[in-house]
């Protein structure tokens, strides 16, 4: 179900089967009661998405706000994308360590990690990772690889 138009969160859970929902909702909680100040969620390119508020840095090349962190129930599978996970080979290979740590099979790609089942989830590791960049960091990252 990639590319939902719902106005609001809650709407695009309700959009979703009762057993996708049941996961995304899992993540969108785990995630909101991780994430750092200064971050606001929304619906935005057709997922729940975790933002720098353009009020608060508008300095974006797209006019768009940074996103943090996406979740969005694909097709065959449920992702999360990390954005502050991709911003840093550092933080990507610790996510890796971590996860395997933890004993769960991780399935990523450069910023998306894909889940079919809860069980898939590392959920100390993703709170962990979710509330590791303040937004100031997070707005010196970005500010740090546009001057690349």
């Amino acid at each position: 179900m990639a590319g939902s138009k719902a106005p609001t969160p809650e709407a695009y859970l309700d959009e979703l089967p009762t057993e996708r929902a049941a996961l995304v909702s899992r993540l969108r909680d785990l995630v909101n009661a991780n994430l750092p100040d200064g971050y606001v969620e929304r619906m935005s390119w057709g997922m729940i998405s975790w933002e720098v508020p353009t009020e608060r840095y508008p300095d974006t090349y797209n006019g768009q706000p940074l996103v943090y962190a996406g979740l969005a129930a694909q097709k065959n599978y449920t992702a999360l994308y990390l954005n502050c996970v991709y911003a840093s080979e550092e933080r990507t290979e610790r996510l890796k360590a971590r996860w395997a740590s933890a004993g769960r099979k991780l399935d990523m790609g450069k910023s998306c990690l894909r889940f079919k089942r809860a069980e898939d989830v590392a959920e100390e590791v993703l709170a962990e990772t979710i509330r590791s960049i303040p937004v100031d960091r997070f707005i010196a990252e970005h500010e740090a690889g546009r001057a690349r």
